[in-house]
């Protein structure tokens, strides 16, 4: 299937990541403009997403050197296992996790939202996680949740714009992911099979908007969440 991305100019924020590397590379073999962005890139831009001038100077950027952009995807934030089990609850754990995952996000939305919407198409999406809908951490669950809620705010105020937002929620993520779901847990998945979702989702030929999708098996013994 041809996701009609050639000549799409798309940025991936924490591009160098084991997850945004995939993601870079399947829009690459569709054809698009990938430009990587982190804070400190070996092949890129820099963008520092705690930062909103360091947004807006990378957006400006992009558009500088390319003259559009089509769609955004957000996979920077500090992995899962460099979060302290030991301060779950702590606010201060908490406050730091939110700022940096879901408070990246939608600085990084919030400076590409109005020139897509100008261009009257535009992509976002944002790489979210199953522990949006499952207790036990505090830290995990919240900063989750919070960027699910963002896209979804962002999404409900850009309908009709043509500029579409979503997230991606896996489970744990693998070279080689198991296909076995537990209980109470989401399925596994990998990079590749994220990338290829996404790709979708930043493609002309996706209508979605304001959607949280699961990556894998989505918890099991669990309706909704």
């Amino acid at each position: 299937m041809d996701l009609q991305l050639t000549g799409r100019v798309v940025l991936v924020v924490g591009g160098g990541g084991f997850i945004g590397s995939a993601i870079a590379r399947r829009a690459r073999d569709e054809g698009a403009t990938v430009v990587v962005a982190s804070r400190n890139p070996s092949d890129g831009i820099v963008l520092d997403a705690g930062d909103e001038a360091s947004v807006n100077a990378a957006i400006a950027q992009v558009i500088d050197r390319h003259g559009r952009l089509d769609a955004v995807v957000v996979t920077a934030a500090p992995p899962a296992h460099t979060l302290d089990p030991a301060r779950s609850g702590d606010p201060a754990q908490v406050a730091e996790a939110i700022d940096a995952k879901a408070l990246a996000f939608l600085r990084v939305a919030n400076a590409s939202i109005p020139v897509m919407a100008e261009a009257g198409f535009g992509r976002v999406v944002g790489v979210s996680g199953q522990n949006a809908f499952l207790t036990g951490n505090i830290t995990g669950s919240v900063r989750n949740a919070a960027l699910n809620i963002i896209a979804k705010n962002l999404a409900d105020a850009a309908a009709g714009s043509g500029v579409t937002v979503n997230t991606v929620n896996p489970g744990l993520v693998r070279s080689e992911p198991s296909v076995d779901v537990e209980p109470g847990r989401g399925g596994e998945s990998s990079p590749t099979q994220i990338a290829d979702l996404v790709a979708f989702l930043i493609s002309p030929l996706s209508a979605l908007s304001g959607e949280s999708i699961a990556v894998g098996h989505r918890i099991r013994g669990v309706i909704s969440g």
